[in-house]
């Protein structure tokens, strides 16, 4: 009893000798919950989740860069608890050189471990709301406010937390397991002293990592492309395999960075030897704290460079507006008229100029469509009441433009934008259907014009021939009836004016327009008449109500959504507001946590090898040639995953630009302007974290 006893305190008293690594598994751990839980709070969040499009690109954004983060987190703990192993490994080893058998430690061990993931993860995955919660409504506080920005939380999110939990503790019970089962004491109790060098490859590991990554970026993105225009086979989730060879490239490039390096020394082969040998003696560590790095960087990049991309397009289609005020209603709303507008436009101090008004109609237009077969296969097949299109005449046309068109009989003009990238245009119809009295005009396509206040987003927009709109329109109701309206302000606009004007047109309609603006009548209508349900009306994801015509759902989606310039402007951030702080939250996590892994990793080097500075200043090294390896060491801690990261989403990004519709138009080369300017602030602050992290070893050093 009293051997037991004794075993007891020897035990307990290496472990309180031992509570300095203990304290840093605990700290990675609690951060690693921390960004987990804070982001899946935030990113399964209602307030988050109704303003994210289902399917859109900007919540499969989202949902990547949490895949990158999440494999940054699994990488960052793995490798903690790797190194609380190889300090832990000393104290195993003296307890079984005193007779302890493998069977009498496993309890407390195991016991332990679990301990400190449990602490840690609790404490991080409590931590992560309210840090949320502060970011959330700091934001609110400091830039922007609204009614859509009211934060809610789903507990599901602490089902991602705990995942990530057991992950961490199943590892942790693997690698004490493993630490178990060795046999040479002696090997048990050095393992702390032995270094982790990495296996030297070649100096084509580098160069062949780059390709790699660039490999497996150009596979993950176009395969889904290329699956569904070449084999009219919807894309599988398990595609996002084919995105591996990126990790493993990046890995490579890590490995040379710290075996070799990016510089040449055949000329001076010793150059920089000192810390290239401390960094490649860590290897592994050093390696996959990089990775770590990288990910998160350029995950952050990737969030941050979100902003400008749906900011700029807006400022510059707002800005080129040639109407101050533009907006259309359907004929049996009663909408205020002209009177009423200039009535009161002079309650505001305001008088109006260049007054338009034309008339449009909602017919149904043929097209090609993609049928589908069993789920994940479809055909492409002609179908003659494919959607509804609001078609004007040549005359209206004129008047609503200014621009003089000749549009042959039997043909039809399809609208699209200055640079001609709206998706609602269609080269396949071959007629155009009354959806009133069914008479069908024979049609084919013969051109473009470009307009971009009539390009709407998922509604094709055409011009016919006077006499062919006159004939195909004859018979329609008014509910198939419509009329655009246009005016500037002569002088300066009035905010409050738009607003109240707003306001005032929303409520003139009745609740049969309480449509979504993709909300397609003539497939409606097809579907139904072939005994199908139409998907919208199954789909209750966003739902449009008068009484919530400032909420971002109202405004980016009622199929009426007048276009008031000054409106547009002042409410852009608040109406984005929601998915703007989303990513701007995500570029902020991301970054404090790779800074925060930099400057930990670059004191873990540093100071694990003070001896060889001791040395050095003892052979008589100056202060300048000691700084210059501390700096060396730190170097490329810092610049390697910094521009491997930011260079990689640049190049992603732009790639992503260009693959949407083939070309880099000019607002894309605005926004790719603006990234750069970004990515020389990141710069500038990477560089401030690091001169700070060699400032602090220098002063731990000597």
């Amino acid at each position: 009893m009293s051997q037991v006893k004794n075993m007891k305190q020897m035990e307990q008293k290496l472990q309180r000798a031992d509570r300095k690594q203990s304290r840093l598994y605990l700290f990675c751990n609690f951060m690693a919950l921390m960004i987990i839980s804070a982001y899946s709070a935030l990113m399964l969040s209602p307030t988050v989740q109704n303003v994210f499009p289902e399917g859109g690109d900007s919540r499969k954004q989202m949902y990547m860069i949490f895949v990158m983060t999440l494999m940054g987190c699994v990488v960052f703990t793995i490798y903690a608890l790797g190194l609380f192993f190889r300090h832990k490994s000393g104290q195993l080893g003296i307890l079984m050189a005193l007779g302890a058998s493998r069977r009498r430690l496993a309890p407390g061990l195991f016991r332990e471990v679990i301990v400190l993931c449990g602490v840690s993860a609790v404490a991080g995955t409590i931590a992560g709301f309210p840090l949320v919660w502060i970011i959330w409504h700091a934001f609110r506080l400091l830039l922007v406010d609204s009614s859509d920005m009211v934060l809610t939380f789903d507990f599901k999110c602490l089902l991602v937390s705990l995942a990530f939990l057991l992950l961490v503790v199943g590892f942790a019970c693997l690698t004490a397991w493993r630490y178990l089962k060795r046999t040479n004491i002696m090997e048990v109790i050095r393992e702390e002293h032995i270094n982790e060098p990495v296996k030297e490859l070649g100096r084509w590991c580098g160069p062949v990592g780059v390709l790699v990554l660039l490999t497996g970026a150009v596979l993950g993105y176009g395969a889904p492309v290329a699956c569904d225009r070449w084999f009219h086979t919807h894309p599988q989730e398990w595609m996002s395999v084919l995105y591996a060879p990126v990790f493993v490239g990046l890995y490579m490039v890590m490995l040379h960075t710290v075996v070799h390096g990016w510089k040449s020394r055949k000329k001076n082969p010793y150059k920089n030897i000192i810390s290239r040998s401390m960094m490649k003696f860590q290897g592994k560590q050093t390696v996959n704290n990089m990775l770590v790095i990288t990910l998160l960087i350029a995950g952050g990049c990737f969030a941050i460079f979100y902003l400008p991309a749906n900011g700029i397009s807006a400022m510059f289609r707002y800005a080129s507006q040639p109407y101050d005020y533009f907006y259309k209603y359907q004929a049996d709303q009663d909408v205020p008229d002209r009177e009423e507008v200039e009535a009161l436009g002079r309650e505001y101090g305001l008088s109006f100029q260049e007054w338009t008004e034309c008339d449009y109609v909602t017919l149904g237009m043929g097209g090609d469509s993609a049928i589908e077969e069993d789920g994940q296969h479809y055909h492409i097949e002609y179908v003659p009441m494919k959607s509804e299109a609001k078609v004007l005449s040549e005359d209206a046309y004129r008047v609503l433009t200014g621009q003089e068109v000749d549009v042959k009989p039997g043909t039809y003009l399809n609208l699209t934008n200055q640079e001609e990238t709206a998706l609602a245009t269609d080269e396949t119809a071959k007629e155009f259907t009354n959806m009133v009295t069914r008479r069908q005009l024979d049609t084919e396509f013969a051109g473009y014009l470009h307009y971009n206040l009539l390009v709407e987003g998922s509604i094709t927009c055409c011009v016919l021939d006077n006499e062919d709109y006159a004939r195909i329109s004859e018979g329609l109701t008014d509910d198939w009836r419509g009329r655009y309206v246009a005016f500037n302000v002569d002088g300066e606009d009035s905010y409050p004016f738009a607003n109240a004007f707003y306001h005032l047109f929303v409520s003139s309609f009745d609740e049969t327009c309480e449509r979504l603006s993709y909300y397609d009548r003539v497939q409606k209508i097809r579907e139904n008449e072939a005994g199908k349900e139409y998907w919208v009306d199954t789909d209750d994801f966003v739902v449009i109500r008068y009484e919530s015509a400032d909420s971002f759902a109202f405004r980016s989606f009622w199929v009426y959504q007048p276009d008031f310039r000054i409106l547009n402007q002042n409410d852009y951030l608040r109406n984005m507001a929601v998915m703007f702080m989303m990513f701007l939250f995500i570029f902020i996590v991301c970054m404090i946590t790779a800074m925060v892994v930099c400057y930990t990793r670059c004191q873990s080097i540093a100071l694990n090898n003070r001896y060889i500075f001791d040395d050095l200043k003892k052979l008589g090294a100056s202060p300048a040639y000691l700084d210059k390896e501390v700096r060396s060491q730190c170097n490329n801690v810092f610049k390697v995953p910094s521009l491997v990261g930011i260079s990689a989403m640049f190049l992603l990004f732009t790639m992503i630009l260009y693959a949407n519709d083939g070309r880099m138009v000019m607002t894309e080369w605005a926004t790719m302007g603006i990234c750069l300017c970004i990515i020389g602030l990141i710069g500038g602050l990477i560089y401030a974290v690091y001169r700070s992290a060699v400032k602090t070893i220098k002063r731990q050093l000597w």
